[in-house]
């Protein structure tokens, strides 16, 4: 689109454009372009007194520089138009006719040889945020086509008959609402221009921009405050902290609305910003965190070049002096005093020490050490982590009888050091220990003993003596004891006064090698002082044991073999232990010395083999051989034993693999095949099945003889309970009713019952019947006097009260005597328990009345 706020036709026309009146746009992106063919003129009817009154007054400097560049526009432009020789145009435009367009021919061809430009438009300019009574004037659309009273203007595009609105008759463009850059800053439209009353499109559509012109209306912000930063302490003047961002919403290509320019607040004089770059800076040299940690700095940013009237924001930077090792460690004291008792255990403590630092983290930290005063080691001094103290601990045990006082030198320094500061990073303080007597137990000479005896001493033997002394200066007599809980079976004895160990019974070494005992050391006047010490006694072999078979062999030889095979090998052992080791001889017994079936063989390994001598063993002749060997080792003095070895004959296989042994499978029938072997085990098992079913029922028949005439119940002895009264099988009650039967048979109900038939005598009276209390006199004698009855109470049950009892009953149902004549008033004098009783039968003086 052409440049230019208005346009001069250099075609001859009958109605040519006039030079636009209002040059005000010029400046605003005026061009030149030759040859434009029919362009819409623009003219800004705005005058600088309009837009001066109409202008806000924070812009009215920007308003003045404004003004001034248009005013060297307008000037160019009329240089160059009187410059220019525009001849008849003035009669052009007040004469019409044919010889008017003629003579504007030719001056125009004059005009066009000789180059002359016009100027022409494609963008407008309105100011941003500008308010008033009345819509603003942006420009005007022109058009020498026609007359201005037929021709009709109208827009199209962003904001059309929204935010601009134009004179149809006129032209001019208008501006409805308050525009702000920030939310749009140019609109594209399309002008268009018809006649008004054909509707022919007078002009070719032409699209064009407004532009909205910024004013400083946006003030910086700090998007990402407020900010935290840190630099070490120390640092050197002009070190970087941190930089800060501020950012406007303003256009930074036109004027200054956008320049920002930073200053500090806050903040001075420790630190510095670059006005520029928003860099913070340290500004003061040794800036020390134990004087003080944190910094508030506040930062503000300013647009128009930190002019006068210029927008601002500020932002708060919060800075934090981070920690160097700057500071050595310093003892709150010069000198320590401790009094530590000698019985201190080892690895307790025994004092502390502590050396503040004013760094703080791994800069505070320090080690503690022992320079000097520790030659013997007796101490040590670590540091507690968590406190930073030093812990003064014992390495080795304290004497107060050899050194009562140590002075130490303790040295704490720092774990981490800084180059940059001077050292050194460590302080010394002095430490003096008293040692404070106590009153110890005794000690032994050593802390383990390890004693030897022979297993075959005799009793009371001294094996060894132990020794303990007191070491404190008093010192008390010490009394020797054995730990029985270390000696359970009690095989050692010890003096309690010279701590002298002796052996109380037999040992054997091939029971227990090691006896390991603990003996106890007390000091006679305080028996809580008491100091134990472990006694190892080992047990010497002696060659007390005889060689024996490694295991009860059992030799195979087949009735086959060849003379001279092997049938077994034969090997010993001892239980003793002799140093130079085991060695066996093996020879057999001077009887057999000659045996014709088998001998012997030394293998030079502590064993033997066993040979046949013939061929001709059979089992029938001899099923088992016995061959007595004796073995005896190389002790001092030499022991042996004589061993049985059993040697089986049996018969094989070509290959000599034993099959049988038995003498009785040789002499079995050669035609018994094993289906017959098979069909006499079934027959024995239906035998044997056959007899258990008869057993069993004979077993469950009823007990009770059915005999018609001598009908009773019977006495079963058994050792379960009874099925209860109904139960009449189990036992007979009619016995125990019966006195008069007790010299029969006495069941036991302690073993297993028998069946037991005994005839129950009829119960009847006579001068020989045996009264109920020597029947129960006579049980208990039984039941006391038998040997294999168990140890516990039993339950006699009897249903007998006996015959003419002086007790008589005591149930009311029976007695022919009325209340009256009983007194139960004996009944209240037996205890508690029978008082409810004694009330119900006690009868007062009122009721016999009644």
């Amino acid at each position: 689109m052409p440049n230019g706020c208005c346009a001069k036709r250099v075609t001859p026309s009958p109605n040519a454009m006039e030079v636009c009146q209002g040059a005000v746009d010029l400046k605003r992106g005026g061009g030149k372009q030759r040859g434009e063919k029919n362009p819409v003129k623009q003219t800004n009817k705005q005058t600088n007194k309009t837009h001066s009154d109409r202008m806000p007054k924070r812009s009215e400097e920007m308003l003045m520089d404004l003004w001034l560049s248009l005013l060297l526009v307008w000037i160019t432009c009329v240089l160059s138009v009187s410059m220019t020789p525009i001849i008849g145009q003035s009669k052009s435009t007040q004469t019409g006719g044919s010889a008017v367009v003629a003579s504007s021919v030719g001056e125009g061809q004059r005009l066009l040889s000789r180059a002359k430009r016009g100027w022409v438009w494609n963008q407008m300019f309105v100011l941003e945020e500008f308010s008033g009574p009345d819509p603003i004037l942006v420009g005007r659309l022109h058009t020498d086509k026609v007359d201005n009273d037929t021709a009709r203007y109208s827009l199209s595009g962003e904001g059309a008959g929204t935010i601009f609105a134009i004179n149809e008759k006129t032209g001019d463009i208008h501006a409805m609402k308050r525009l702000d850059r920030e939310e749009k800053a140019e609109y594209t439209l399309t002008a268009k221009v018809t006649n008004g009353i054909t509707g022919q499109l007078l002009e070719p559509m032409t699209e064009f921009i407004i532009k909205v012109q910024d004013i400083n209306d946006n003030a910086p912000k700090f998007t990402e405050g407020p900010y935290h930063a840190a630099v070490e302490e120390m640092s050197a003047v002009g070190t970087s902290v941190i930089t800060v961002t501020a950012t406007d919403a303003d256009d930074p290509v036109y004027g200054n609305s956008a320049k920002l320019v930073y200053s500090i607040l806050e903040g001075q004089p420790y630190f510095s910003v670059d006005p520029n770059s928003a860099t913070i800076r340290i500004a003061l040299h040794g800036m020390d965190r134990e004087m003080r940690e944190d910094y508030q700095v506040v930062i503000q940013a300013k647009d128009m070049g930190g002019h006068m009237g210029g927008l601002s924001g500020t932002t708060t930077v919060s800075i934090t002096l981070q920690d160097i090792n700057d500071n050595p460690p310093k003892f709150s004291k010069s000198l320590y005093e401790f009094v530590i008792p000698e019985d201190l255990p080892l690895g307790k403590e025994g004092g502390k020490v502590k050396a503040n630092d004013r760094d703080i983290g791994e800069n505070a930290k320090s080690t503690y050490s022992i320079i000097e005063g520790d030659d013997q080691g007796v101490f040590e001094i670590i540091t507690n982590a968590t406190t930073q103290e030093g812990i003064l601990q014992l390495r080795k045990p304290l004497d107060y009888e050899s050194k009562r006082n140590y002075t130490l030198k303790v040295e704490a320094t720092n774990i981490r050091s800084e180059p940059r500061s001077n050292g050194p990073f460590k302080d010394t303080a002095t430490v003096k220990i008293v040692v404070e007597d106590s009153d110890e137990p005794p000690v032994f000479s050593k802390p383990m003993y390890l004693l030897e005896v022979d297993e075959n001493a005799p009793i009371n033997k001294i094996i060894g003596t132990v020794t303990a002394r007191d070491p404190d200066a008093t010192g008390s007599p010490i009394r020797y004891f054995i730990d029985r809980h270390t000696d359970l079976e009690r095989q050692f004895n010890i003096n309690v006064d010279n701590g002298r160990i002796t052996l109380a019974k037999p040992l054997d070494r091939e029971t227990d090698m090691w006896h390991n005992i603990t003996v106890t050391a007390t000091e006679v006047r305080n028996h809580s002082q008491i100091s134990r010490a472990v006694v190892a006694i080992r047990v010497m072999d002696i060659n007390d044991n005889a060689p024996e078979f490694a295991t009860e062999y059992e030799a195979f030889l087949c009735e086959n073999g060849k003379p001279g095979q092997v049938i077994q090998t034969v090997s010993a052992v001892d239980k003793d232990d002799p140093i130079q080791g085991h060695y066996f001889d093996y020879r057999l017994v001077p009887e057999m010395l000659n045996n014709p079936n088998f001998t012997i063989k030394n293998n030079q390994d502590n064993s033997i083999s066993v040979l046949a001598k013939h061929d001709t063993f059979r089992r029938q002749k001899q099923e088992m051989y016995f061959l007595p060997i004796i073995v005896t080792d190389n002790g001092n003095p030499p022991m042996s034993s004589t061993n049985t070895l059993t040697i089986r004959v049996c018969g094989c296989s070509k290959d000599g693999i034993v099959q049988s042994c038995n003498v009785e499978a040789y002499v079995l029938p050669i035609g018994l095949s094993m289906g017959a072997l098979i069909a006499i085990l079934a027959c024995i098992i239906l035998l044997l099945v056959v007899l258990f079913v008869t057993l069993r029922r004979h077993k469950n028949e009823p007990l009770i003889i059915k005999d018609d005439e001598d009908v009773r119940e019977n006495i079963i002895r058994y050792d379960d309970e009874g099925g209860g009264e109904e139960d009449t099988e189990a036992f007979d009650i009619a016995t125990l009713q019966n006195p008069d039967g007790i010299n029969g048979y006495l069941p036991r109900k302690d073993i297993k019952p028998d069946l037991q038939f005994m005839p129950r005598a009829g119960q009847h009276s006579g001068p020989n019947g045996v009264d109920v209390d020597e029947f129960i006199n006579v049980r208990l004698h039984e039941a006391d006097n038998d040997p294999t009855a168990p140890p516990y109470d039993s339950i006699q049950i009897y249903g007998y009260e006996g015959r003419g009892s002086i007790a008589g009953s005591l149930s009311s149902l029976e007695t022919a005597s009325s209340d009256s004549d009983q007194n139960y008033d004996y009944l209240r004098e037996w205890g508690p328990r029978f008082r409810r009783l004694g009330e119900l039968y006690s009868v007062g003086e009122s009721d016999r009345e009644t």
